[in-house]
């Protein structure tokens, strides 16, 4: 059977925004355990012991080998690659020709002419298209996530080991004083029998190491890390925590990918890229222009990324944009009231809200709501959801920068209207959430420390 094009599926629907806002595509799911003891004590874990999560299954991999591997990076990312040897890591950002935000993703530099691009597969697809389209002497192996893959096991195993406790972990595991590892840079060890890598990071904003290696090598690793770990307070954690530690670091997980312009090349893509890649939209956000819901790095927080000392994709747009960005990275702390009357809405005659899901509300791959201030749009709130150790319901946002000041009171508009025919949603009528303006990322430790412990 012929697989539909994302250009064919648009000339169908008439529009990129309705075809996205009513996709059966369903929000992002993490083919693990959902918990394996209560995701409210296994998020407690990451901030007071040690937690273990498992980061197998849920992400694409793409390997990419050859001569030409560096280079095509390049081309592409907006970051520098002056110095990014062997054992080092970044997140790699990529931007359309007006700078505007494809995606982004963990890369790492594995070997002299091997790289691993780790993350949902937005950018990963505008990679792979740069590669058969251009004259790159590169070779790929794209390993899906375990939700889609064909057949067999993930190339790597991926263990998350984060929290106070994860260093003393480590070190009862491997036998050895941790080694000074910088921030975003690799170490081996030797655990189990096996020579293990580990990334120096914390998707919650907690010190910890990315352990991988070999698929096969992963339950004897996993076996002696449970065992070490018995004496410093390890909770093994399950999907449902694992899906809110991003609002923690203050990470945002998937903004549409701005690939529906008139640019020739994003025309070409868009032949080229299947129509389920994209995924869904949900949200208040009700703009039938798709130009609407475009980031730029600069909208969240990827300032630190763009390095002008290298061509690629987008770099003229984003030098124009670089000197006075007009949105920036939030948080949005919910309201406690207005949550509870949200969720007390659907007690009783109908139609409520929207059904707030915990931890996660997040119901679409895309989610985009609309923040208002005096009943005008001054932002988009992007991703949301319950931090058991903050006791709060927030959500990350882009706002206009005159009103992302600290303390600013504004408005989250949940839920969609007119309702839409996505399969997650039900009848419901849209629910005004007060929400206080807060840094990013929110919690203190991960705003000021992390990096360097």
């Amino acid at each position: 059977m012929t697989v539909e094009s994302l250009a064919a599926a648009i000339a169908r629907v008439g529009n990129p925004v309705e075809l996205l806002r009513h996709s059966a595509a369903r929000a992002h799911t993490f083919p693990v355990t959902p918990e394996f003891t209560n995701w409210r004590s296994e998020q407690r874990a990451w901030a007071e012991s040690c937690a273990l999560l498992d980061q197998s299954h849920h992400m694409t991999d793409l390997f990419l080998k050859g001569p030409d591997a560096l280079k095509l990076l390049s081309d592409l990312g907006v970051n520098g690659f002056a110095g990014f040897g062997v054992n080092k890591a970044k997140q790699f950002v990529a931007v359309n020709p007006e700078g505007q935000l494809i995606g982004d993703a963990i890369l790492f530099h594995l070997e002299e002419e091997l790289f691993d691009l780790v993350g949902h597969p937005m950018v990963i697809d505008w990679v792979l298209f740069h590669v058969e389209r251009g004259d790159y002497e590169v070779t790929t192996e794209r390993d899906e996530n375990s939700a889609v893959r064909p057949s067999g096991p993930p190339t790597f195993y991926r263990y998350e080991l984060q929290g106070p406790t994860a260093a003393a972990v480590l070190e009862q595991a491997t036998g050895r004083p941790l080694p000074q590892t910088k921030f975003f840079h690799m170490a081996d060890f030797s655990l189990a029998g096996r020579t293990v890598r580990g990334l120096r990071h914390g998707m919650a904003g907690q010190p910890g190491f990315e352990l991988f290696g070999p698929w096969e090598e992963g339950e004897a690793v996993l076996d002696a890390l449970l065992e070490a770990g018995k004496d410093h307070g390890l909770v093994r954690v399950g999907a449902k925590a694992y899906s809110n530690a991003n609002l923690e670091s203050g990470w945002v997980p998937a903004p549409i990918p701005a690939i529906f312009g008139d640019d020739p090349l994003l025309k070409e893509y868009r032949e080229w890229l299947p129509a389920g890649a994209v995924g869904a939209i949900g949200g208040s956000m009700d703009s039938d222009d798709i130009a609407d819901y475009y980031l730029t790095p600069y909208d969240i927080g990827y300032d630190r990324n763009v390095k002008f000392d290298h061509d690629f994709i987008g770099r003229a747009a984003l030098e124009e944009l670089a000197g006075n960005p007009p949105r920036t990275k939030v948080t949005l702390v919910w309201n406690n009231d207005d949550v509870t009357a949200a969720m007390g809405s659907l007690l009783g005659e109908g139609p409520g809200a929207k059904y707030i899901e915990f931890p996660k509300a997040r119901y679409a791959l895309h989610q985009e709501d609309k923040v208002l201030l005096n009943g005008e749009q001054i932002g988009i709130s992007l991703d949301c959801g319950y931090l058991a150790n903050e006791r709060a319901m927030l959500s990350l946002a882009t706002l206009a920068k005159e009103h992302a000041t600290p303390g600013t009171e504004v408005t989250v508009v949940w839920g969609e209207q007119p309702n839409s025919t996505k399969p997650q949603v039900e009848e419901h009528r849209p629910w005004e959430i007060r929400a206080t303006v807060a840094p990013v990322p929110y919690v203190q430790f991960a705003r000021t420390s992390y990096r360097d412990k």
